[in-house]
């Protein structure tokens, strides 16, 4: 072999390279991704597709995700939060429950109809089954503690009762998601839209309303 074409890069080459793919904006990245699932899906893209999309190489990608689930996953838990800091707004409601219940609502409302979420409904489905039966990703720990801290503050000023605001929270978030996912199933609306569902709603609020609420004192006529 001739001693030009020797490789002669280094330690120092490398970490010239790893510099300059970390310097390449991963909202970039994410921003190709999310474009190609809404336009084939996720069973069809590649690292390669997101590559191309975004403008890096491969290489670079495979430096911060292992594979395209990874930077799905990525996708997914950005989206998802995005919405959920949207969804709860400080000081615009009255009181903790109240704070919680239309945060709740806002949030549930608006994961429903999301282009992303419609998407994998409609072409991916599978995607969704290891966060419904085997475990809590990125984004399901994000919420669990936003609730948390909303549950806390209602307790706290007496408009939610006292309990466990872990466990409280786990019970919105399982109640939210079979009003995101199935409700619109059980009201025949398969776009996620509608009169039916802006109906159905505005039962969730009661029940999460209702299941909020502290328990009445008992009176010495009604005890």
């Amino acid at each position: 072999m001739d001693r030009d074409t020797v490789d002669k890069s280094g330690p120092a080459d490398g970490r010239a390279a790893l510099r300059a793919a970390n310097a390449i904006p991963e909202e970039r990245i994410l921003d190709a991704a999310y474009q190609l699932l809404l336009t084939i899906g996720m069973q069809r893209i590649t690292m390669a597709d997101i590559a191309r999309q975004a403008g890096v190489s491969r290489a670079t990608l495979y430096r911060r995700w292992g594979g395209v689930r990874e930077v799905l996953g990525t996708l997914t838990t950005r989206v998802w939060t995005e919405l959920a800091e949207s969804a709860f707004p400080l000081a615009q409601a009255p009181d903790g429950r109240a704070h919680v219940v239309d945060g709740v609502t806002r949030l549930v409302a608006a994961i429903r109809v999301h282009p992303l979420l419609r998407k994998i409904i409609e072409l991916d489905p599978d995607f969704l089954t290891p966060y419904l039966l085997k475990r809590r990703g990125t984004n399901t720990n994000h919420q669990l503690a936003m609730l948390e801290v909303g549950l806390r503050a209602g307790i706290a000023d007496g408009s939610i009762r006292a309990g466990d605001p872990a466990l409280l929270a786990r019970a919105v978030l399982l109640t939210a998601w079979s009003f995101t996912l199935t409700g619109p199933v059980f009201v025949d609306a398969p776009e996620g839209a509608g009169e039916a569902v802006d109906r159905l709603d505005d039962e969730l609020r009661v029940l999460l309303d209702r299941y909020l609420a502290p328990e009445a004192p008992s009176s010495p006529l009604n005890p």
